[in-house]
């Protein structure tokens, strides 16, 4: 704040300069010496006239005359009162209160119409970044406010703007986005330090656990392959394993998940208080492993191609369970690229049409293949296809393409 102080008074000072500088260099009753000097030549003039009058006889009271010229010439000398206003008149009467009343108006137009209260607290804030920052990184801001946040994210992206070099100032950038849970700005923030250092591992975990927010596949195998990398280095921190274990947690990687936090108990032991929510874990991924094993049912299918069947290069494979009635409504359903045959395929409960009704649900079944050429599966004009009979759930299933629409 003392800057605006600083630079609003030599602005002041610079615009008083232009004021007083015309008045400076005014010189002292500069019009009554050229008024004197004017009459002066005036009356000299007049004098050599006159002369020349009376050589030629042309005056006769030449004295009268020059008595009244010098009367005239006294007439037009100012006053002493009037001398006296005009010295009494001092430029700096007008001068003085122009100055003040500049500076006063200015200040006063700035406290209606400026930003000195918003000013004040950006700078605050920009103080402040050096203590918000630290406990930021202590406690991954857990234990920020929500005004605290929103002063640390001004006072970085200040930071930011006049050194947009600084990795760190980045990292934590990226780490109020994934406390906000703002993925655009926690990914780029986090790309950035991971760009200008990418060999720290700070930010290499920042970075993997933005990417793990993303919705995007690719973005999270980039993820996993950065943490991996985490996982060969002398010192690994224990939220590699942390987000690991949730990663493969979501993806129904039981067995991947047990063991990451098989190995986050061993990194912390048994006095921590963290050592039994991570057996709850493991003991919840356990049952959810041997709940699917006993409940999964699949249904493996080999297709073969009749003899009369052109395969088309562009079709697409469709490949749907059914209800032993031969419902047209497929309970399961999958499309493949055509590829050489005979082909094996085989569908699960991740290729149910229904969450109500599951392939596992089935006791019986038949299966249709369709080579769709055309892109659009409500269409079957003169596509192949074939079926199988009814078979049971756990029955192997092969199937030849040997039949066409009309």
């Amino acid at each position: 704040m003392m800057y605006f102080w600083v630079a609003s008074l030599v602005l002041i000072v610079i615009c008083a300069v232009f004021i007083f500088l015309p008045a400076l260099k005014r010189r002292e009753n500069n019009d009554q010496v050229l008024r004197d000097e004017l009459n002066k030549a005036f009356y000299k003039d007049r004098l050599s006239e006159l002369k020349e009058e009376s050589n030629e006889g042309l005056v006769e009271d030449q004295q009268d005359l020059i008595n009244d010229l010098k009367q005239s010439l006294l007439d037009d000398i100012p006053s002493d009162k009037l001398q006296q206003r005009q010295q009494a008149l001092s430029p700096w009467l007008i001068l003085v209160p122009s100055v003040l009343l500049m500076g006063v108006l200015s200040y006063a137009l700035y406290a209606h119409f400026g930003a000195a209260q918003q000013v004040k607290a950006w700078q605050d804030v920009t103080n402040n970044l050096p203590e918000l920052s630290k406990k930021l990184m202590q406690q991954d801001g857990a234990v920020l406010t929500d005004q605290e946040m929103q002063d640390l994210t001004l006072g970085l992206r200040t930071r930011l703007h006049y050194n947009p070099e600084d990795a760190t100032g980045w990292m934590l950038l990226g780490r109020i986005g994934l406390a906000n849970r703002d993925t655009g700005t926690s990914v780029g923030a986090m790309k950035k330090a991971y760009d200008l250092k990418p060999d720290d591992q700070d930010i290499q975990l920042g970075y993997a656990q933005a990417l793990m927010l993303s919705q995007d596949e690719a973005d999270q195998e980039v993820a996993r392959n950065l943490l991996l990398q985490l996982t060969k280095q002398d010192y690994v921190d224990i939220r590699v394993f942390s987000l690991l274990a949730f990663d493969a947690y979501e993806r129904q990687d039981f067995t991947s998940a047990i063991k990451y936090w098989g190995v986050m108990q061993q990194m912390i032991g048994p006095n921590d208080q963290r050592y039994e929510m991570l057996t709850r874990s493991i003991d919840n991924a356990k049952q959810q492993m041997s709940g699917s094993k006993a409940n999964q049912a699949s249904v493996k299918v080999t297709i073969n191609l009749g003899d009369a069947v052109v395969l088309d290069p562009n079709a697409v494979l469709i490949v749907s369970v059914h209800h032993a009635n031969g419902s047209p409504m497929p309970v399961a359903a999958a499309r493949y690229p055509v590829s050489s045959f005979p082909l094996t395929v085989e569908l699960d409960d991740r290729n149910s049409m229904l969450e109500s009704s599951k392939l596992s649900d089935l006791d019986s079944l038949m299966v249709r293949v369709r080579l769709d050429s055309d892109g659009n599966v409500a269409t079957k004009q003169g596509d192949w296809f074939g079926e199988s009979k009814v078979v049971k759930i756990d029955e192997p299933v092969n199937i030849t393409i040997n039949q066409q629409y009309p």
